[in-house]
């Protein structure tokens, strides 16, 4: 398995906006194959912070998926509302 994690931050006045995209992106994303698992997180003390905790079945559907249009959509209405660069890493899991 091949796990994810993107941290994604919004500006706080466009915190619901956020919302909207990143909850269309979580589902579209499970629909995808290779994708084990996808769950979508808000900060409870900044609530225009996301966090993604991503499954896939290996590094070449997580790479898939960042090609796929649904993908491309989020970004390009994400994109002018970040207040700051996404941060996306991939993890092995140890335990």
């Amino acid at each position: 398995m091949h796990h994810i994690l993107a941290r994604i931050a919004f500006r706080p006045e466009a915190a619901a906006q956020g919302l909207a995209i990143m909850t269309e992106l979580a589902a579209r994303s499970r629909e995808e194959k290779g994708c084990a698992a996808y769950q979508l997180f808000q900060q409870a003390e900044a609530p225009h912070v996301f966090q993604t905790v991503e499954e896939w079945a290996d590094k070449a559907a997580a790479d898939a998926h960042m090609t796929t249009p649904h993908v491309g959509a989020a970004v390009a209405a994400a994109g002018p509302l970040f207040g700051a660069p996404p941060e996306i890493l991939a993890y092995t899991r140890l335990a």
